[in-house]
């Protein structure tokens, strides 16, 4: 647990987890849960509890005591602990929490009778669909907690409508809108204590649907796992929100017309690293891709989608089939036309690009990144004197503001955990 706490840019917590995540004759297998009797650990239903339940399931005895935090649990009249973290000091890093949401159901059928576990490895055939062909879905989503105590998801809905979209191009069933959303509001209360005081971070959910039935031709697998799991993380980008610079990839492609690039399957994002890791080695924070047939229109970034500001127009990447149709993204446009800025979707050439006045990135871990410079063939082209760009700072503060419950949800995007 040290070397992995280390690996993630976090100080391990003496006494936690570490038996969670423990050598064993199988790698992957799923550990029982440390505690058996009733006051350390109660399987959750799928259905929403309320918040004080979850709180009675969590093992007092694995808190640890030293520095620790006490914050009030707005639904009833006990207090929880925070986890023992530095939060001023959160990177962006896997840190194991205490449970994790599963879910399973056989090709064909629909999933229910999800729960709650404490979070482990899991079990899974090596002939697995997942492992094999990589039939496989994830999602990112995150929740913020106020300054009252109250803790805010941002449209977990969309995120449960895409990963039904993205299922059906992949061949696997996915849970409804509304298992979605509800076994996210459990996981995140179940994990309440992860999640990072008021303006210090968020608690980053990660759905994931898998096909985990063992298959040895190439078909769909016969059966399948929703899963959930979440980690308190800060700043995707280590510059925060500073400037990043970006290099256009021209050999390399993201995805291809009438592939699964505007899914978000698993084979996606290691597609990329190659490209990605030879430009963080000569220093750039990140790669642009351009699209596969003509190679001058902008597509995105690793794991970002990208805009351009020119005057009071802003321009995005149309959503053609190559590109993933990012919730940040489209929140972002909204929140443009609501503050009267032009939005278009269209093809983006690279001319355009570096005529810019403004670039950005959006996703759901960076939120809003203002971009720097450009390197397009040798050539570096910079914005806004290596400053943060003033659009890009009104849409980052209008957005977050809204996510952290600081300005008034006229929206409708909120969902509020009491």
């Amino acid at each position: 647990m040290e070397s992995a706490a280390v690996f993630a840019g976090l100080q391990p917590n003496p006494g936690r987890h570490h038996h969670l995540l423990a050598p064993s004759r199988s790698a992957i297998k799923l550990l029982p849960p440390p505690f058996t009797d009733k006051h350390h650990f109660c399987p959750l239903p799928l259905k929403l509890q309320k918040q004080s339940h979850y709180a009675s399931c969590i093992n007092d005895n694995a808190i640890n005591n030293g520095n620790t935090l006490r914050v009030a649990s707005p639904a009833s009249n006990i207090t929880s602990e925070l986890a023992d973290i530095d939060w001023d000091n959160l990177g962006f890093g896997f840190m194991p929490t205490d449970y994790m949401y599963v879910m399973k159901c056989s090709q064909g059928e629909n999933f229910s009778k999800g729960e709650l576990q404490r979070f482990g490895n899991i079990e899974l055939s090596p002939s697995a669909g997942i492992l094999n062909y990589g039939q496989g879905l994830f999602e990112g989503l995150k929740a913020y907690r106020k300054h009252d105590g109250n803790i805010l998801l941002f449209r977990p809905e969309e995120n449960a409508m895409r990963l039904k979209m993205g299922a059906e191009r992949m061949c696997m069933p996915s849970p409804s809108v509304e298992q979605f959303v509800e076994a996210v509001k459990a996981t995140v209360l179940a994990n309440e204590r992860w999640i990072p005081p008021s303006g210090k971070g968020s608690l980053y959910i990660r759905p994931l649907l898998m096909g985990s039935g063992a298959v040895l031709g190439l078909a769909p697998a016969p059966e399948y796992t929703f899963l959930i799991y979440v980690s308190p993380v800060g700043n995707y980008f280590k510059e925060g929100l500073a400037p990043i610079n970006l290099v256009v990839e021209t050999e390399m492609h993201r995805a291809t017309p009438g592939g699964t690039g505007g899914v978000k399957t698993v084979g996606n994002y290691a597609a990329v690293l190659k490209a990605q890791s030879a430009a963080k080695a000569k220093g750039y924070s990140d790669v642009l891709y351009l699209d596969s047939v003509q190679k001058r229109y902008l597509e995105e970034v690793s794991s970002c989608n990208v805009f351009i500001v020119k005057g009071n127009l802003i321009v995005t990447p149309a959503i053609k089939g190559t590109i993933l149709p990012g919730i940040t993204r489209k929140s972002i446009i909204d929140v443009a036309l609501s503050q009267g800025f032009e939005v278009e979707e269209r093809l983006v050439s690279v001319d355009e690009l570096l005529d810019a006045d403004e670039v950005f990135c959006t996703g759901t871990a960076v939120v809003v990144s203002p971009v720097g410079s450009i390197t397009h063939q040798g050539k570096r082209v910079t914005y806004g004197n290596n400053g943060v760009g003033l659009v890009s700072q009104q849409l980052y503060s209008a957005l977050t503001s809204l996510q952290m419950g600081l300005t008034e949800d006229r929206m409708g995007w909120i969902v509020e955990l009491k």
